[in-house]
């Protein structure tokens, strides 16, 4: 199968070199270095230096291939998406856009092909399970933990990303929506924390994220849906000191007769803070609960991850818990187990049981261990 995948970022290229042994994989960014990097790693995967922000220019560059994989950043990933779509190929997706996926699903079925958005580890494996179990029980609540840090603690945020700031930031500022007694309420990002405590790792802080997306609008009959970031503890009082003094304001200020905006300048002054090195020890940990009833029965359902970075293969625990479920998802659609067409968010895949047996098989052979428990 020739398989395109767009962005060649840490975990693009994870995507890229997961699935080179099986397929015939061409991987398009703009960044030459990075390209490299994924040719040392995998020489028998193309390249091609592309400015994927052209988007007229995508049903040239995909003509020849079966199966598209995204991996932009989500300020333009929606307009990928709608490009890929336009060009006639199917797509599995990770670049978490902001944007309204459901905005596409009928040129999605105007073309023939299927689109799988939010495949990563969150949003992507969260949906996965309880697509899963919401065929098997009438759920009531749903919570889901999670979060990527590093292995060596420096002061003074204690924490690094392999991707954008500016993202990370985003997550820090945006409302958060969840579903409490069957109503969808708006709160604060960073707020209602709390202290959880994790096998391997201790003990972590949690608090409200916009990370829920797709599940306020698939899963409308559960009345408690909630999913928040872990961080180590101190950390929500840094970022709430830097939004509080205006740090992450939009808006510009006069700095010596130059307009600035302040987010700008703190995304580049975090950006060396918060960048993960290519070879930096780090993990990945989340907690996926699900509740509810079966027969009249009360069900509990708890998936745990604690994923560390792999010394072999030099990949980031982050890039390989998103990665690898977005190869897992592709491998789906490669062999035909999965191939409605439309735009479909993960929980829909999850829902079919042995998809759901599949994904959790590909990322057991790759080293990435869900553990479930299952109490009645």
């Amino acid at each position: 199968m020739k398989i395109a995948v767009l962005g060649a970022g840490m975990v693009g290229r994870t995507i890229a070199a997961d699935l080179a042994d099986r397929h015939d994989i061409h991987s398009f960014d703009r960044d030459e270095t990075a390209l490299q990097q994924l040719h040392r790693r995998a020489s028998d995967i193309s390249i091609q230096v592309a400015d994927l922000s052209d988007f007229s220019s995508y049903s040239v560059w995909l003509a020849d291939f079966d199966l598209v994989i995204i991996a932009v950043p989500g300020f333009m990933g929606y307009k990928s998406l709608e490009a890929v779509i336009q060009a006639g190929k199917s797509v599995v997706d990770i670049s978490f856009f902001p944007e309204d996926a459901r905005g596409l699903d009928a040129l999605a079925k105007l073309k023939g092909v299927t689109a799988i958005t939010d495949c990563g580890v969150a949003p992507g494996m969260g949906n996965i399970i309880l697509g899963r179990y919401n065929e098997e029980m009438k759920v009531q609540r749903f919570e889901c933990y999670v979060g990527g840090l590093p292995l060596i603690r420096k002061k003074p945020f204690e924490y690094k990303a392999p991707f954008s700031p500016v993202d990370v930031i985003e997550e820090y500022t945006r409302p958060a929506r969840l579903k409490e007694n069957g109503v969808i309420v708006t709160k604060p990002a960073l707020s209602e924390r709390s202290l959880m405590n994790f096998d391997g790792i201790g003990t972590l802080e949690a608090f409200n994220t916009d990370g829920l997306r797709s599940l306020l609008y698939t899963m409308p009959h559960i009345p408690d849906l909630k999913e928040q970031t872990l961080r180590y503890p101190g950390h929500i009082d840094l970022i709430q000191a830097l939004q509080l003094a205006g740090f992450f304001s939009n808006e510009f200020i006069d700095v010596k007769g130059q307009a600035v905006r302040p987010l700008d300048l703190s995304s580049a002054l975090l950006f060396k803070e918060w960048k993960l090195g290519e070879e930096e020890p780090e993990f990945t940990v989340m907690r996926v609960i699900v509740e509810g009833h079966k027969e009249g029965k009360r069900m509990r359902v708890e998936y745990n991850l604690l994923d560390r970075y792999d010394e072999p293969t030099k990949t980031s625990s982050m890039s390989r818990t998103t990665g690898y479920t977005c190869t897992a998802v592709a491998e789906l659609l490669v062999t035909g187990q999965f191939n409605e067409k439309g735009v479909f968010p993960p929980e829909l895949v999850g829902s079919n049981s042995a998809c759901f047996e599949f994904i959790l098989r590909y990322l057991t052979n790759r080293g990435v261990n869900w553990e479930g428990i299952i109490n009645y």
